[in-house]
């Protein structure tokens, strides 16, 4: 990040189109902030305190957890304190760390989803192998990649974003500092920076698409190949959880990569799905679609009230 910028801090304005609603924003995104939170820590709660649940699809699940925690307090915290009425005004350094966190935790975890389906995919292709397949090593090795290549990806969009001058205005559209809405804030050239963000985003897009699409055929060819309904049921409950967290995953990111005409409305729209409700539906999912979750949390209550009523 180079020195001779004139700006020491920006602007944001907010969720576009949303001016006089402040008070119902800041209710609505602090209910589902802190249901984020409280459920995402249940699952963790579940996994860490059951012993049967120290395996590697519970170890991914525990990981997308605290990322579902980190993720939201990212670009979160500061919206609901500009809600409440407090300052609008982010730091040079403290926009350039938003955006480096915001894109390396969702590199992550996009990798992270890619990481589950592959576990999937060992476990219902190769279920005699698995243990041997997947063991601890291999899976500690593949979460370290995934964070590795989010740091990586966060690193270099971060770096050509703020390399430009940036000499006024500083006011920046939308609620959090991301790449296409500081870029145009920029005093030279930026389409350097936009190309490699963009290249940045199709080979993520592309790497993810292809393991999901690889895993989930050979999934879906090993179910049909099951002779037994309940043996298909079983099969299929394993992952359709995760793959319904892909789809909620996903759904934004072609939303927003997809549509003829950006709208900042629908951008800011999306964004907010993917940052709060994304993650909130996710401890929803696994914890409702998975028995032995549910059974974990059952014996974590009950400790609780034994220990209360001691």
């Amino acid at each position: 990040m180079r020195n001779h910028t004139e700006l020491s801090e920006f602007i944001l304005l907010g969720i576009p189109q949303t001016q006089g609603m402040e008070t119902v924003l800041f209710v609505v995104f602090l209910f589902l902030y802190l249901f984020t939170l409280v459920g995402n820590l249940l699952i963790l709660t579940a996994i860490l305190s059951s012993p049967a649940l120290h395996t590697p699809m519970y170890f991914f699940l525990g990981l997308l957890a605290v990322l579902d925690i980190i993720l939201p307090a990212v670009t979160c915290p500061k919206m609901l304190l500009y809600l409440s009425g407090q300052s609008r005004v982010i730091s040079y350094k403290g926009c350039a760390t938003q955006l480096f966190f915001y894109h390396f935790l969702g590199c992550a975890e996009a990798c992270l989803y890619s990481v589950m389906s592959y576990d999937r995919f060992v476990a219902i292709c190769y279920p005699l192998r698995y243990s041997l397949i997947m063991r601890p090593e291999v899976c500690v090795g593949l979460v370290v990649g995934a964070w590795l290549l989010g740091c990586v990806h966060g690193s270099i969009l971060t770096s050509f974003t703020f390399r430009l001058t940036y000499c006024g205005p500083n006011r920046v559209d939308y609620f959090f500092c991301d790449i296409p809405a500081i870029l145009p804030l920029a005093c030279e050239d930026t389409s350097l920076a936009q190309t490699v963000g963009s290249t940045a985003v199709i080979f993520l897009g592309l790497l993810f698409w292809f393991t999901i699409c690889f895993s989930y055929t050979h999934i879906g060819i090993a179910i049909l190949r099951i002779r037994s309904t309940e043996g298909r049921k079983k099969a299929f409950s394993t992952c359709s959880a995760h793959l319904a967290a892909v789809l909620c995953y996903l759904a934004p990111v072609v939303i927003i990569y997809l549509q003829p005409t950006p709208n900042h409305l629908v951008d800011a729209t999306v964004q907010i799905f993917t940052n709060i409700v994304s993650p909130m539906l996710n401890s929803l999912i696994f914890s409702l679609r998975n028995k032995e979750v549910k059974c974990s949390l059952k014996r974590v209550y009950h400790k609780v009230i034994l220990v209360s009523q001691e």
